[in-house]
């Protein structure tokens, strides 16, 4: 019953939420944001926990508005999801500026492939909009699989409508890892999500002075096929977002691609670390990440 609850919900956003004026829509999700906030609950509460880490000087107060505006960033992601599929080229193209496109021009004209990682800064849906259309490189992405099986259709609709190929990351007899390499040893560009380890099986690394877990994807890919790793930040600027593909990381010297692939982890965790640390509010963590926050699974019975 849950579950479809949810996904009705969400299909109300998509089919009503777009027709709003967009002074109202906007109204609405930041009412909705604040809501949330002042109630505190437990992913308000696990968003100001990590912004402690981000801003370890913080008093308590500074952390309540920061996670305000984290939850106003928050909803604003929502928002601007649901009403993008109706959104023009043109306006797609103006309402992210971008800087550091040259290497990633020069690894795709070089026939390289190329890879972006991202955190969850900012709006991804929209990036992923803008490099597919503005930027001229439509790409191949992974999803994690969702509840309801209708729930999941919708997304992946709804991001191949704005030029993505999606792989559901299980449940499909798909080689996500094998796809993603073919499409990247034939020049194409592969965007994945890198700052939050699903697998239990991701990279250790230092993250804000204590250690989590981060995907292996992202940098093992590249090591494997020799693909051109770009670490992005995004992050919102009065009406625009902004994003940065910062410079290429390269492997490391040695023959250990394992130990490369850790490397090259750790070296985005540091990128991604910097532009967190200036637009913390952008960062949509309201997950657990770190080790110490995380409880650890029993046996499996």
């Amino acid at each position: 019953m849950k579950e479809r609850l949810v996904d009705g919900a969400y299909a109300a956003g998509w089919a009503g939420l777009r027709h709003l004026p967009e002074p109202v829509a906007r109204g609405l999700f930041n009412l909705i944001a604040d809501i949330a906030w002042r109630r505190e609950g437990k992913g308000v509460r696990q968003l100001e926990a990590n912004l402690a880490r981000v801003h370890p000087d913080a008093d308590a107060a500074r952390l309540r508005e920061l996670s305000r505006a984290g939850m106003r960033s928050y909803l604003r992601y929502w928002m601007e999801s649901f009403r993008l599929p109706t959104w023009s080229l043109d306006r797609i193209a103006a309402a992210m500026p971008v800087k550091g496109l040259e290497p990633l021009h020069e690894a795709m004209a070089a026939g390289r492939g190329a890879i972006l990682a991202l955190p969850h800064m900012g709006n991804w849906d929209l990036a992923g909009a803008w490099i597919a259309s503005a930027g001229g490189y439509p790409f191949t992405t992974v999803a994690e699989r969702l509840k309801p099986e209708s729930l999941f259709d919708r997304f992946v609709a709804y991001r191949e409508g704005l030029g993505m190929e999606v792989l559901a990351l299980t449940g499909s007899d798909i080689s996500v890892v094998g796809t993603l390499a073919r499409r990247l040893r034939e020049g194409k560009l592969v965007c994945l999500v890198g700052d939050r380890d699903l697998s239990e099986q991701g990279v250790p690394v230092d993250f804000f002075g204590e250690q989590t877990r981060m995907p292996a994807g992202p940098a093992a890919l590249a090591v494997r096929t020799g693909a051109a790793l770009f670490p992005v930040t995004l992050w919102y600027d009065g009406p625009v977002m902004h994003a940065e593909v910062h410079p290429e990381v390269a492997p490391p010297t040695g023959d250990d691609k394992s130990e490369q692939a850790a490397a090259m982890t750790q070296a985005m965790a540091d990128v991604w670390a910097e532009g967190i640390r200036e637009h913390s509010v952008d960062w949509h963590m309201l997950q657990k990440l770190w080790l110490s926050d995380l409880t650890p699974r029993g046996p499996q019975q």
